[in-house]
């Protein structure tokens, strides 16, 4: 048997080690900021941007380039993420962006490529977005593609697929496209990609007994119009978009800090008629610029940044590491997290039009779009830090949090009531979640602050509350919307209905451990593959483990105050498996864009979340929270 003292001794020296490697990756500001990994489509979609611009230079060209060629797998295909399987609409875009810079179509990678495409449906069975990009550069006709009226803007707000009722990164991006559709602009292609064709198209649903098929039929009725608009109401609806891109563009240059919005308003506003020198766009290609790494030979793009998301992360772990509130790291953190309250009004305030300002964004600038996440972590993070001036700005982010809970008693990520299912019908909606429903993790993390801040008895914790257990799975484990996947919802939830005040002891934890106990791998790690959100029967808590996985895990059986094998054995394996140098490797992706089609490596993961595991499991559960928040225990209720 195991000698727990030895253990712990062996987890106090990791904790050690990690938190080391954590605080040496401070920058000067305070900050905390991984890198973003995705897939090629960031960088091929930035070739294809650059070149309708006609600011495409060679060593941007052959840099990209290389990089892509690194992600090609030996079946010829790119995936959506690491060790995922190949994706027709990215292996398309990459496979065209090779071709721009010259790779000959007869090499024998770019052979696997094309053969690939034709045997899984060609060029024509990808995705809309693909096929506009296709279109931008003359290899797909317009006309082939689903309308998208700019005369939407006029749509009012009870009005089904208004603008707002489509998440903000899809509402961002469709608003701005309306206008690419509506021009139809066209770059003469230098070559051709007939190779990627098969000459048949995949069959629409036409039936009127389905919302697809009754949107294909809309859609016939709207390229009719689009042949002969309104002359005045076209002309007013296209201001009015432009009007409507240029005010959200952020003080970066990008807009909502996320690439789909950011480089359709800039191709927006280029077939506005906007030079290449005018400000908002100078701006947008400069805030482009410094979400790029070059290195090694190779150039890649960042698709979002997270400086505010992994600065709280950063010091929730620090704290659990035993970081004292006063200390120097903490609180150079903390005050620059306070200097990025939101203190405007955004899109949110659509829905909400009483709530007070407040709240935290993910990125640099995003004063648009707080989100519920965000701010919860950081409260949570100001918390753990001495930063006297901050109260204020966390009792507005607590007012607003209050204030941007849905009907039903969820929380979304960035809207309230932003739950139409009908915006997935229509065609042009097939690139990824384009509705932001309540979800457990946010959920989760909303209650946990909420309780920590005293709203344990409140009403709207316990709708919270309500809200998580009825929308906990069969098995007992809890969706994951933001990270990967069930495991990542099961870790969220379960400290927050412990810190709610839920005992361990409830059907309801006792059924999540349970669960995270049957997922454990045989090395002691816990792993999910993002096939989860595609096929949960299969992947559901499966995959090869990783460290920021199996250390949510161990949050999870903390808080909950299970100190067994499984436990031990998941110690054991961030143990074993710790670099020499405090972190872990990690090359698979766990956070999640669109579930089922945009996923995210977040380069701090690997470290921050160990460090929060170990941390707890050293410490015990919510030591630095005790500490900051005056809690001296938690009393469980069933």
């Amino acid at each position: 048997m195991a000698d727990p003292t030895d253990a712990r001794l062996r987890a106090s020296t990791a904790l050690s080690r990690a938190s080391a490697h954590l605080l040496d990756l401070q920058n000067s500001d305070g900050v905390w900021k991984g890198e973003l990994e995705t897939n090629v489509t960031i960088e091929a979609e930035d070739l294809l941007l650059r070149e309708f611009l006609g600011i495409l230079q060679r060593e941007e060209l052959h840099a990209t380039a290389e990089w892509i060629r690194q992600k090609q797998r030996d079946d010829g295909t790119w995936a959506n993420f690491y060790a995922g399987p190949g994706d027709l609409s990215t292996t398309v875009e990459a496979y065209v962006a090779l071709r721009m810079a010259g790779d000959p179509v007869d090499a024998a990678h770019m052979r696997r490529a094309a053969k690939w495409v034709v045997e899984h449906g060609g060029l024509e069975a990808t995705r809309v977005f693909t096929r506009m990009w296709m279109a931008l550069h003359s290899w797909w006709d317009w006309n082939d593609l689903p309308a998208i009226p700019p005369e939407v803007i006029f749509l009012p707000q009870w009005f089904p697929l208004n603008i707002y009722d489509f998440a903000c990164w899809a509402r961002q991006t469709i608003v701005a496209l309306s206008i690419v559709r509506s021009n139809r602009p066209a770059k003469p292609a230098p070559f051709s990609i007939d190779e990627l064709r098969t000459g048949q198209a995949p069959k629409a649903d036409v039936s009127l007994r389905t919302w697809q098929g009754r949107f294909t039929w809309i859609d016939r009725i709207l390229k009719v119009y689009e042949r002969r608009p309104i002359g005045f109401l076209r002309a007013s609806a296209l201001q009015r978009v432009e009007n409507w891109v240029v005010q959200r563009q952020e003080a970066d240059g990008s807009w909502g800090g996320i690439q789909p919005p950011w480089v359709y308003s800039i191709i927006a506003l280029h077939v506005r008629g906007y030079p290449m020198n005018h400000p908002v766009i100078t701006r947008g290609l400069e805030g482009l610029e410094s979400f790029t790494i070059w290195e090694r030979g190779t150039r890649r793009l960042e698709a979002c940044q997270s400086p505010v998301w992994d600065t709280a992360l950063a010091m929730v772990a620090l704290a659990d590491a035993g970081m004292h509130p006063d200390d120097p790291a903490l609180r150079h953190a903390g005050t620059w997290l306070e200097s990025k309250e939101v203190t405007s009004r955004g899109d949110w305030a659509v829905r909400r039009p009483d709530t007070p300002t407040g709240g935290w964004a993910f990125e640099y600038e995003n004063e648009n779009y707080p989100d519920v996440d965000d701010t919860a972590e950081v409260i949570m993070a100001l918390r753990r830090a001495n930063v006297p001036s901050a109260g204020p700005a966390i009792s507005r982010g607590v007012a607003w949090t209050l204030g941007m809970q849905c009907e039903d008693g969820g929380w979304a990520a960035f809207d309230a009531e932003n739950t139409r299912e009908l915006c997935r019908a229509p065609a042009f909606c097939d690139f990824g979640e384009v509705i932001d429903p309540p979800s457990a993790d946010v959920t989760a993390h909303a209650v946990e602050m909420l309780a920590l801040e005293g709203e344990a008895d409140s009403e709207e914790v316990r709708r919270g509350i309500e809200w998580l257990r009825n929308t906990q799975e069969a098995d007992g484990s809890w969706f994951g919307r933001w990270g990967g996947n069930f495991i990542y919802g099961t870790a969220a939830v379960v400290p927050a209905l412990v810190a709610a005040g839920i005992s361990s002891d409830s059907s309801t934890i006792r059924r999540a451990v349970a669960w995270l106990a049957s997922r454990q791998n045989v090395d002691g790690g816990w792993g999910e593959d993002l096939r989860s959100y595609d096929q949960p029967g299969r992947w559901s808590g499966h995959g090869a483990s990783t460290a920021s996985q199996t250390a949510w895990a161990l949050v999870a059986l903390v808080a909950a105050g299970r100190n067994g094998p499984a436990m031990e054995r998941g110690v054991k394996y961030l143990i074993d498996t710790q670099r020499d140098d405090g972190t872990w490797d990690e090359p698979w992706f766990t956070g999640t864009g669109f579930p089922q089609g945009f996923y995210v490596n977040y380069h701090l993961y690997r470290l921050v979340f160990p460090v929060m595991a170990l941390g707890r499991y050293v410490h015990g559960w919510h030591g630095a929270a005790r500490l900051n928040y005056g809690l001296d225990g938690i009393n469980g209720t069933s």
